[in-house]
């Protein structure tokens, strides 16, 4: 799994929340919602640990991370993170590996 972050969303990210030294940005599977290959269930994100990384990148001093845990949700994809502008928040591109 590859995990890429656009210049905007990283700044966003940096902007918007608290990384501690040690501390990555996870993304995660979620129940509700939608992504453009999951019904029902949406990308969540959380500020946490790494532990059992399945993917990983670092953006604007920020490490952006995907844990094994959640592995069904990202197996046989790779993730881009962009910044919708209208919204100002987000947003979760999934591609074939």
């Amino acid at each position: 799994m590859k995990i890429t972050i656009t210049p905007q969303a990283a700044q966003w990210f940096k902007n918007e929340l608290t990384v501690d030294d040690g501390m990555g940005v996870r993304f995660y599977g979620k129940v509700y919602g939608k992504t453009q290959v999951h019904e029902g269930f949406s990308v969540g994100m959380s500020v946490d640990t790494p532990e059992h990384p399945i993917g990983k990148t670092t953006a604007d001093g920020i490490l952006f991370y995907a844990d094994e845990a959640d592995e069904w949700f990202f197996k046989g994809y790779d993730l881009t993170v962009d910044l919708d502008e209208e919204l100002n928040e987000p947003k979760y591109l999934f591609q074939e590996e």
